[in-house]
């Protein structure tokens, strides 16, 4: 199941982005090399990171929400939750 998930940051949480910036990138290229992220963008504003846009490929709803559960931007406060989109999508293959 394919999804792109669309998080807004926090207001004044680019300090809070930062901390858990190498935890997130470390899960995000593991997952990404699983076959589980096919991309992952931060979305700018202003030469500002403001949030991030990720396409996911989980087996099931539960495998994504778990991702999301214990994703280090959601566990640190970054995104904010409220906001938070999830879209399933369908990826086009590559050819």
């Amino acid at each position: 199941m394919q999804y792109l998930i669309i998080a807004y940051d926090n207001d004044g949480a680019i300090d809070k982005r930062m901390e858990a910036r190498p935890a997130h990138v470390e899960g995000t290229q593991k997952l990404m090399a699983e076959g589980k992220i096919i991309s992952a963008c931060a979305m700018i504003e202003e030469d500002e990171m403001v949030g991030s846009s990720v396409l996911t490929n989980f087996d099931t709803e539960d495998e994504l929400n778990t991702w999301l559960e214990n994703e280090p931007y959601v566990k640190g406060g970054v995104w904010n939750m409220d906001e938070l989109q999830v879209v399933p999508v369908k990826v086009m293959p590559k050819s």
